[in-house]
């Protein structure tokens, strides 16, 4: 039986309270986004020790195909009425080129794919060097995370789409990042 995105409170709760590597001092800002609206589901955090210029994002998605990997990107809008398509593109407040998360030229919300296990679970944590919680140029809080059905390419793919969206496919999972009380 699949657990409702309810039963997610505790963890929530729980994660918040523990203080990432690295980010262990200082001011902290959290955000929170409970991913639903779709197959994918599970809870993602970004965390950004304030002025050190890095935000660490980890999280925990089901819901996906086994062994298979998707596009995880930040979009420009809340997501309205629990429709994934309400999220806009891509965050790309530069106008950059799609690419991947490591690519000199992204987007913001280009955050590459996740990669799930034989039970068709991701769980993943990396620190990004664009995303923030405090930049007003680059804040993701009030936007929305969403879980793409393919791959990102990054922008290799050779096509139009590629360097737009990186043929990420359809939009399986979504949420908006909401910021927490600062820690």
């Amino acid at each position: 039986m699949k657990p409702s995105v309810r039963c997610l409170a505790p963890l929530l709760a729980l994660l918040l309270a523990v203080p990432a590597p690295g980010f262990e001092s200082g001011e902290l800002l959290k955000a929170t986004c409970v991913l639903a609206n779709g197959p994918a589901e599970g809870l993602i955090i970004f965390t950004e020790k304030v002025g050190k210029g890095k935000t660490l994002i980890h999280g925990n998605v089901r819901g996906l195909g086994p062994h298979s990997k998707h596009g995880f990107h930040v979009h420009s809008q809340p997501i309205t009425n629990g429709n994934c398509s309400s999220a806009g593109g891509h965050y790309n407040p530069f106008n950059a080129t799609h690419g991947g998360r490591l690519s000199e030229e992204r987007h913001v919300g280009d955050l590459g794919n996740i990669h799930s296990d034989a039970y068709g679970i991701s769980q993943f944590k990396f620190i990004d060097r664009i995303v923030s919680l405090s930049d007003p140029e680059t804040s993701v809080v009030n936007h929305s995370v969403v879980v793409h059905a393919a791959e990102d390419d990054h922008g290799l793919g050779g096509d139009a789409g590629s360097l737009a969206t990186g043929n990420a496919g359809a939009r399986i999972g979504c949420c908006v990042i909401e910021q927490q009380q600062k820690l």
